[in-house]
């Protein structure tokens, strides 16, 4: 009885009593009465982190969370489009609609509870980009923009090159050109993917094969984060109309004005390409 009027004494004295917060708390060996009172207070509860990568699509997204043991799992059994409307957005496709950041939560919260988080951010961050945009985009509405986004995100990982790839989509569609963009493909293919983009997938038609179609894909094709919503509703000004990959390794590309400059920067490619693969015989 007596620990527990020294206890109660002491939450009184620190302001703890009646305030003491439910929780999962790191407790230290040695740790006094007066520094564990004062952390259930304050609630100073152990926060996890989970990261939605940027690139990621939905089905990745939800793998990765369903193999997160310590969050409470409530959307396993959920269908996407049961997902949104549980998170309010019914009808939305939900590719492209969570926004790629690391998420702090507790023991308790659910994977529902991150996506609704990463939801809303997405929303935030669209709208407030969208604000921002240049005059002249060619893009017609926030949609649109959270859709080449994707599309940029996908194709280049140097941060400073998604201005002038977004710059190239940008063009391409003012001129009416076809977007020819190798990451919807993949994405249109789904589970046929194996790692390789053969010619009869060129030529396949799907509404995300833009190869075949013209415009934009119906819907985004990953999570793009908020360096590539910037790029894509602000696009770095030129007349380079392609693009292709340097192949050193880098992951920068080669851009150019005209197809004869676009496939001098091939053969170049292919070049390095041969190299690599003698060298590694």
């Amino acid at each position: 009885m007596g620990h527990r009027l020294e206890w109660q004494a002491l939450a009184r004295e620190l302001g703890a009593a009646n305030k003491i917060q439910v929780g999962e708390y790191a407790l230290t060996p040695g740790m006094t009465p007066r520094a564990l009172l004062t952390a259930l207070r304050d609630g100073k509860v152990i926060n996890r982190r989970f990261t939605i990568v940027e690139g990621w699509n939905m089905r990745e997204l939800r793998a990765a969370l369903a193999r997160n043991k310590e969050l409470q799992q409530e959307t396993g059994s959920m269908s996407d489009t049961e997902l949104m409307g549980k998170l309010g957005a019914a009808g939305q496709h939900p590719e492209g609609r969570f926004l790629p950041e690391t998420y702090l939560y507790v023991r308790g919260d659910s994977d529902l509870d991150i996506l609704r988080r990463a939801h809303e951010a997405m929303a935030r961050t669209l709208a407030a980009t969208w604000e921002d945009r240049a005059q002249d985009n060619v893009l017609k509405t926030p949609d649109e923009a959270l859709i080449l986004a994707s599309i940029v995100e996908k194709e280049t990982g140097v941060a400073d090159e998604r201005p002038q790839i977004a710059g190239v989509f940008a063009r391409r569609l003012k001129l009416g050109m076809r977007l020819e963009t190798d990451p919807t493909v993949i994405y249109g293919m789904g589970s046929a993917y194996a790692g390789n983009i053969r010619k009869s997938d060129l030529m396949t038609d799907t509404p995300y094969n833009t190869y075949r179609r013209a415009g934009l894909p119906p819907t985004p094709i990953a999570m793009p984060g908020a360096d590539a919503l910037r790029a894509a509703v602000n696009p770095a000004g030129g007349d380079a109309i392609y693009f292709m990959a340097v192949g050193d390794g880098s992951g920068r590309h080669v851009f150019s004005r005209t197809y004869t400059e676009h496939q001098a920067a091939w053969r170049a490619y292919m070049t390095r390409y041969r190299a690599r693969q003698q060298k590694a015989q």
